[in-house]
């Protein structure tokens, strides 16, 4: 009995911090469910593409959480900065570095995103590789042929300039692949084709499955929001950019201009 007696003070005490983790985790919970749901409504939901969502929306609040306190952080002690720039930038394709045309399989649709030319510029001046990485399930539904990706491809080329490796994904949602972003084999595909480890890429996206595609690789995401996004995908990333322009100053590549007048 006096042992019991003695206890209840340490249980008290403990009480509030139960109910504040039961609080937090009901929360994430909740959080987590409203992302995947958004993510998952719009469609097809498969089962597969069902799990792949939710696991993908349950992890990436954590991911988010890491990156903000890396950059809460700061600097080093002997003033490096804690993420170095990565080797090589990877980009979707649409509403990333071209204007979105569902299915698009007609070069003379491709218009670049404002900003797209003058970010390439910027890496290319920096000797940093570049590639894109790309769900294209259009092929699968028969609304395009692989022949028609890359009849666009060399249209952004010729908008562009060089775009390095390009890695889509010709699959459905339902087709069980392991390319299909947010899985992250055409980032590793693509790192490969540069000679670098996914670990030493960026990947400049627009939605979730960009985010996802690149935690689950090992890369470093950069959401770039457009009017598609939804705000929990916001909400959940990382990192995001306003812009193209906004992106390569989070990963440390300085404009052009500001190169020349540093080398000045």
């Amino acid at each position: 009995a006096a042992a019991a007696v003695a206890a209840a003070p340490a249980r008290r005490a403990a009480a509030p911090a139960r109910l504040l983790a039961g609080g937090l985790g009901a929360a994430w919970l909740a959080g987590t469910a409203e992302l995947a749901w958004a993510r998952i409504e719009p469609g097809p939901r498969t089962p597969r593409e069902v799990a792949t969502m939710t696991w993908t929306s349950a992890t990436m609040p954590f991911f988010a959480v890491g990156w903000w306190l890396r950059g809460l952080l700061g600097p080093t002690p002997d003033g490096a900065p804690p993420r170095p720039r990565p080797k090589a930038v990877l980009f979707d394709r649409d509403d990333t570095l071209i204007i979105d045309v569902p299915y698009n399989g007609d070069p003379d649709k491709v218009v670049p995103v404002p900003g797209a030319l003058e970010a390439l510029e910027r890496l290319r001046a920096a000797g940093v590789g570049v590639g894109v990485v790309s769900n294209q399930s259009g092929i699968a539904r028969g609304l395009l042929t692989p022949a028609d990706v890359l009849a666009v491809h060399e249209r952004m080329e010729a908008l562009l300039g060089p775009l390095g490796p390009l890695e889509f994904c010709p699959h459905g949602p339902d087709d069980g692949c392991a390319c299909r972003k947010p899985k992250p084999a055409l980032i590793e595909r693509a790192a490969a084709r540069l000679g670098v480890d996914p670990s030493e890429c960026a990947f400049i996206g627009d939605i979730g499955s960009d985010v996802g595609a690149a935690l689950a690789a090992g890369a470093r995401p950069i959401l770039v929001p457009t009017a598609r996004t939804r705000s929990k995908e916001i909400d959940a990333a990382p990192e995001c950019a306003k812009d193209l322009a906004d992106a390569l100053d989070l990963l440390g590549f300085a404009p052009i201009e500001q190169r020349v007048a540093v080398a000045a």
